[in-house]
C-alpha cells in the first residue's frame, strides 16, 4: 500500500473543500456541503494513517467522525430553520445582522 496517492487525494479533496467554501457565499447550506467533504478528507487520513502505522486508533477516530459530522448538520439544520422563520431568508449577506 503507497500512502502517497492516499494523502494526495485527501490533500485535494480538503483544496476543493476550501475551495468551495471561498467560491460560495451565497447560500449557507450549500456551504456547509464542502465542509462534510473536507471532513471526509480528514477521515481518509486517519484511515490511511491508521492502516499504515498499524494501530487501530485510527480506524476508532475514523468511526467517530461521520457522528460529529451527523450532529453538526442537526445543529445547522436547526439553525437554518430557526433563521428562515425569523428573518425569511438564509442568505449570508443577512447574517451578520444576527446578534445578541
Amino acid at each position: 500500500m503507497d500512502p502517497i496517492k492516499y494523502f494526495t487525494f485527501s490533500m485535494i479533496i480538503s483544496i476543493l473543500g476550501i475551495r468551495g467554501i471561498l467560491l460560495n457565499r451565497r447560500n449557507i447550506p450549500i456551504m456547509s456541503m464542502p465542509i462534510e467533504s473536507m471532513l471526509l478528507a480528514v477521515n481518509l487520513n486517519f484511515l490511511v494513517f491508521s492502516v499504515s502505522s498499524d494501530d487501530m486508533m485510527g480506524q476508532l477516530f475514523a468511526s467517530l467522525v461521520p457522528t460529529v459530522a451527523a450532529a453538526e448538520s442537526a445543529i445547522g439544520l436547526a439553525i437554518f430553520v430557526i433563521t428562515f422563520r425569523v428573518r425569511g431568508t438564509i442568505a449570508v449577506e443577512f447574517i451578520n445582522s444576527i446578534q445578541g
